[in-house]
């Protein structure tokens, strides 16, 4: 049966959310992203912004990076010394997740971050997708379209992005590592263009057992 819930995970930098809008098109499904934080604030009368606050951290992610510089090894180690800092709440994480579920149970749609592949993991008619890129291809990709970075300013806001990622995982889904096993499939814009992704995404959800 073609999956009719499509998750989309990605890197910074890989212009994963216009494929997944073109994917969506494409598909005739919904797009979804901010809606899940707008979903999870009405389950429990909260602002958007307190989910997204709760669930993102930028703010203490750019505390951290003034704090310890910009290595991602320095930063992901800097929350996990600081779990009780990082770690929403279990009432916060569960409303989150129901946000994703609800949204996956209406069917038709494309959702864009937020670790929705974890949180679907053991769900049938679902594509785990994840986009991603090596550094040195997105801050080629970021280069060309950054308006005019340098590639030193790209290559440092990946490596706080991706140790973003990092932390977000193991704070919600206590995973230590991402890896291409916990997707269906595993998509690199070093070899791919955006096109191409695409194509590919439509026809596996196709085609999806």
């Amino acid at each position: 049966m073609p999956a009719n819930v499509i998750c989309i995970s990605r890197a910074m930098y890989t212009g994963a959310e216009t494929i997944a809008s073109e994917v969506a098109q494409d598909l005739g499904f919904r797009y979804v992203d901010e809606e899940i934080v707008e979903r999870a604030a009405q389950m429990r009368n909260l602002t958007p912004t307190e989910v997204a606050s709760a669930e993102r951290r930028k703010s203490m992610l750019k505390q951290a990076v003034t704090d310890i510089g910009d290595s991602a090894a320095d930063i992901v180690a800097y929350f996990r010394n600081n779990k009780e800092a990082t770690r929403p709440s279990d009432e916060m994480r569960n409303i989150i997740r129901q946000a994703i579920v609800e949204t996956a149970a209406e069917g038709n749609v494309v959702i864009v971050a937020h670790a929705a592949s974890y949180a679907l993991a053991r769900s049938k008619n679902v594509l785990r997708v994840l986009i991603t890129g090596s550094e040195f291809g997105r801050v080629n990709k970021w280069a060309t379209t950054s308006g005019g970075r340098s590639p030193r300013e790209a290559a440092e806001a990946i490596r706080s992005s991706d140790a973003a990622r990092a932390s977000y995982l193991k704070r919600f889904y206590d995973v230590e590592h991402e890896l291409s096993e916990h997707y269906d499939i595993t998509l690199s814009m070093d070899a791919l263009e955006p096109p191409a992704i695409r194509e590919l995404i439509v026809e596996a959800a196709k085609r999806i057992t």
